[in-house]
C-alpha cells in the first residue's frame, strides 16, 4: 500500500477489523518513511456485475460513479462514509443475488429506496436526477408523497 503523503510503498499495518456490517475490512496503516497513520477500507470486487443502460447498452458496474452520484446527493446531510459504505454494499449484494446484469432503473431505485430511510432530503435530491422531472408539479407531488404520510 502507497502511503498517500510520501508516496513510499513501505506501509506496516497497525490494526486490522471488520467494520461493523461485516463487508469489508478497516486497515490502519503507518508509513514506514514518514510515519503518517491512514486508513484503508478492503472489499470484494464487483467485477462480474454489468448495468443494463435506458437505451439498451451495457457497461461494467462501477461502485465510484454510483458512489459521487449519492455523496452529490448528499451533501451538506448528516451522512457519514461509514452509512453509505454499508448502503452500497447491501444493494450490490442484492443486485448480485438477482443476477449477473441489473439495470439502472433498479440501481435508481433501490438507491432512493435506501435514501428515504436515510435521509429525505438526500431522497430527493437523487430522485430529481434519476427520475427526470419534467416539471416544478411533479417535484411538488413527490414532494407531498414524502411529507403528507
Amino acid at each position: 500500500m502507497r502511503c498517500s503523503r510520501c508516496k513510499s510503498q513501505d506501509t506496516s499495518v497497525i490494526d486490522s477489523r471488520l467494520t461493523e456490517e461485516g463487508r469489508s475490512v478497516r486497515r490502519r496503516r503507518e508509513c514506514t518513511n514518514c510515519h503518517y497513520r491512514f486508513t484503508t477500507f478492503e472489499r470484494q470486487e464487483m467485477t462480474s456485475l454489468i448495468v443494463v443502460k435506458r437505451d439498451g447498452t451495457r457497461e461494467p458496474y462501477a461502485r465510484p460513479k454510483l458512489e459521487r452520484g449519492i455523496w452529490l446527493s448528499c451533501t451538506k446531510r448528516p451522512v457519514t462514509r461509514e452509512q453509505l459504505d454499508s448502503l452500497l454494499s447491501r444493494l450490490e449484494e442484492e443486485w448480485a443475488a438477482e443476477g449477473q446484469e441489473v439495470t439502472s432503473a433498479k440501481i435508481g431505485e433501490s438507491v432512493m429506496l435506501e435514501l428515504k430511510k436515510l435521509d429525505s432530503v438526500a431522497y430527493i435530491r437523487f430522485a430529481s436526477v434519476h427520475r427526470e422531472f419534467k416539471d416544478v408539479e411533479e417535484f411538488k407531488e413527490e414532494l407531498g408523497k414524502i411529507f403528507h404520510k
